[in-house]
C-alpha cells in the first residue's frame, strides 16, 4: 500500500514583517544571503534547496496605511 506525497500548496504561504524588509524576498534567498555574508560558500544543494524554499514561503513588506 502507497501512499500519495502530500500536495504543495499552488502559492507560496506569505509572512508580512513591518519594517524589516524592503522588497519581497523568499526563505531560501535570505538563508543564502544570510550564509554568504557569514563567508559559506554555497554548492549545488544549496542552490535547490533555496529554490524548494521559496516555493513555500515568501516575505513581503508590511507598511501601514495612513489616513
Amino acid at each position: 500500500m502507497g501512499s500519495t506525497p502530500p500536495s504543495r500548496p499552488a502559492s507560496p504561504h506569505e509572512i508580512r514583517l513591518p519594517g524589516f524588509i524592503d522588497e519581497r524576498i523568499g526563505l531560501g534567498d535570505a538563508i543564502k544571503r544570510a550564509t554568504s555574508t557569514m563567508g559559506i560558500r554555497p554548492c549545488g544543494p544549496c542552490a535547490e534547496r533555496a529554490a524548494r524554499l521559496n516555493q513555500r514561503v515568501v516575505f513581503s513588506p508590511w507598511r501601514r496605511s495612513r489616513p
